[in-house]
């Protein structure tokens, strides 16, 4: 008679396979960047089987790679579960920095809360052309920048931002 026991353990959470596959694009924009009156704000589009949604944040003052940086992190914070995530943006500091290839010497308090937004997810990071006619790019642009524009973030502008985008499958971007 043997003396092994066999136990099943029971875990909740998804495994990575069962992950949902969600595509991030975000952008920040600074309005007066490094100005003590600067005006900036984050946008993130997410979308999900083609189906997407805008999140913005108003920053108050903040540098434009600040803002880079809380877009990304305003993304990953609106998933409500943990997933697979391809983050997209125009930033090479953002893309750089969270792939290890940049050392991280300033907006530490902001890397910060990147890592945590992104803590519970499975993440790749992507650099994509800023300013180069980019659907889905250009329009988190544009919300970030109305965004700053106004001080606050209006729902309407996030609205445009969808409404620009339309659907579009994450496959196709």
């Amino acid at each position: 008679m043997s003396n092994f026991q066999i136990s099943t353990v029971q875990n909740d959470e998804p495994q990575k396979s069962e992950l949902k596959q969600v595509a991030i694009f975000c952008d920040g924009s600074s309005l007066g960047n490094g100005q003590a009156a600067s005006r900036a704000a984050a946008v993130a589009l997410l979308g999900y089987k083609g189906i997407w949604r805008a999140v913005g944040e108003y920053l108050g003052v903040a540098t434009n790679q600040q803002a880079e940086i809380a877009a990304a992190a305003v993304g990953l914070e609106s998933l409500k579960q943990p997933c697979r995530v391809n983050v997209f943006t125009d930033s090479r500091y953002v893309v750089e920095t969270m792939n290890g290839r940049f050392r991280r010497k300033a907006n530490l308090p902001w890397w910060q809360r990147l890592d945590r937004a992104a803590s519970s997810h499975t993440v790749n990071w992507e650099w994509t052309r800023g300013h180069a006619g980019h659907l889905l790019q250009e329009a988190a642009d544009n919300a970030a920048r109305r965004i700053a524009a106004a001080g606050h973030v209006e729902e309407s502008i996030l609205r445009d931002a969808e409404g620009t985008v339309g659907t579009v499958e994450p496959d196709q971007v």
